[in-house]
């Protein structure tokens, strides 16, 4: 039994630690597993902290890592967000059963039915068109038309594209399949390694340098990364065009997010969800990584918009991770490596 005097000094000592800035056990903090570098994704996280109070730790490490910690951590993953590119990796994420699904009319409001999961696991926060990008010296704008037609004869030793080892192209070949079938999409695709003028490149700002150099006269890349090489060169005679405008649109694909399946910090990680699709943040997207914001009610960034308007392909983006297996497997038969 405590004396009273032991009480009273039990008592002040507890007062002195609260004081000092002991901290308190209920604190909500949000673990965040992101692929998203820690320039790209970290301004957001200072203002959601600003704003609410509930501070957000995060492990940055590319998808494939981070998929495989889910995995191995189950139930004890500390994670109760995870961040990545490209509908495929989230479709995956979801099939594998490393995030549940989420109730949200703010998230139901904010994102566009196709920028997300149909079963809710995942959401779409930034919006990437994979689009042309061209040598205005040595094409003109009229010659352009859609993604198909880049495996017709004209466009022989004109062509370059990224490595098909990386999920972007994966997934473009993915909504191929679902719009025009396996045959007819292997046959663009033989189309277009038949047209290449050097091997695949190993990522988009290669590819774009050769076409810039005239080694090559168009290719396909997402779009920040066009903004990106502008920035650095403004004087490349390179343009954007907007393929597919008269028939299914522009292939587009996220950067997004779902809430692990063993999130133990569950509420504070769907508010931080809920504030990614928010004006606020969507903003930040747009000027800090030259996307597009997945809300419909945000504009661009002024660099971004003028680079003109755009049709997007309203398929759902999920399709991307569905038909990506058979995407892989149509592009090795093809030739594409």
């Amino acid at each position: 039994m405590l004396t009273p005097r032991f009480g009273r000094y039990l008592a002040a000592m507890l007062c002195c630690a609260a004081l000092l800035g002991a901290p308190a056990a209920h604190a909500e903090q949000v673990v965040v597993y992101t692929a998203r570098i820690e320039q790209l994704i970290k301004p957001m996280f200072d203002v959601f902290t600003k704003d609410t109070g509930i501070a957000v730790k995060f492990v940055t490490d590319n998808e494939g890592a981070l998929l495989a910690r889910l995995k191995a951590e189950g139930k004890n993953t500390p994670a109760d967000m995870l961040i990545t590119v490209d509908a495929g990796n989230l479709w995956e994420a979801a099939r594998a059963g490393l995030l549940q699904p989420v109730e949200s009319k703010t998230l139901d409001a904010n994102i566009p039915t196709h920028l997300r999961d149909p079963q809710k696991q995942w959401f779409g926060l930034s919006v990437r068109a994979r689009t042309m990008v061209y040598n205005t010296q040595k094409v003109k704008p009229g010659e352009l038309s859609t993604y198909e037609d880049l495996a017709e004869p004209k466009w022989k030793g004109r062509l370059c594209l990224r490595s098909s080892k990386k999920v972007y192209n994966q997934s473009l070949v993915a909504m191929m399949i679902a719009e025009h079938g396996e045959t007819k999409a292997e046959q663009i695709v033989r189309g277009w390694v038949a047209n290449l003028a050097t091997d695949p490149l190993s990522d988009d700002t290669r590819a774009m340098e050769f076409v810039a150099a005239g080694k090559c006269d168009v290719t396909l890349v997402n779009t920040y990364y066009y903004g990106r090489l502008l920035a650095k060169n403004p004087a490349s005679p390179l343009a954007i065009f907007w393929p597919n405008q008269a028939g299914s649109g522009v292939h587009v694909n996220v950067s997004g997010a779902g809430i692990t399946k063993y999130a133990k910090n569950e509420a504070a990680a769907i508010k931080l969800l809920e504030f990614l699709s928010m004006e606020k943040a969507q903003h930040l997207y747009a000027e800090v990584n030259m996307e597009y914001p997945v809300n419909p009610r945000i504009k661009p960034d002024e660099v971004v918009a003028a680079w003109g308007s755009f049709k997007q392909n309203p398929m759902n983006v999920a399709t991307a991770g569905e038909l990506q297996a058979a995407a892989v497997k149509l592009m090795d038969r093809a030739g594409y490596r």
